[in-house]
């Protein structure tokens, strides 16, 4: 799990970031990202609507298999920005970690916030 300062807290600022944030899309995530100059550290949410899976226990297990994910990249990510994470399909419960992974990567890739050596 990330730690307290590293998530979102409240609802405006994810008003904040759907509003005014880049949207990157895949298969099973979409991926919203905005610069943040207000913080030191970048924010991460992950979404998991009930259209998407009807059960909470597979609701939090898809969130915290991509948190997981996330936990991993946010060092090699360079700047600070908040990162909306929204799983748009309940094949995550079931997906390959190293395609989840790869799917990640790739759209943190497009949104090139990567440092350079990554």
């Amino acid at each position: 799990m990330l730690k307290k300062q590293l998530r979102f807290h409240g609802h405006g600022s994810l008003r904040y970031v759907y509003k005014n944030a880049d949207t990157y899309r895949s298969r099973l995530l979409t991926l919203r990202i905005v610069p943040n100059f207000h913080r030191q550290e970048a924010r991460v949410a992950v979404v998991v609507s009930k259209k998407t899976h009807k059960s909470a226990v597979g609701r939090n297990r898809m969130r915290r298999r991509v948190y997981e994910l996330l936990r991993h990249e946010l060092p090699h990510i360079a700047g600070t920005y908040d990162i909306v994470v929204i799983i748009t399909s309940s094949e995550v419960l079931t997906a390959n970690a190293d395609d989840l992974k790869s799917t990640l990567h790739g759209l943190l890739g497009q949104a090139s916030v990567y440092k350079e050596s990554h």
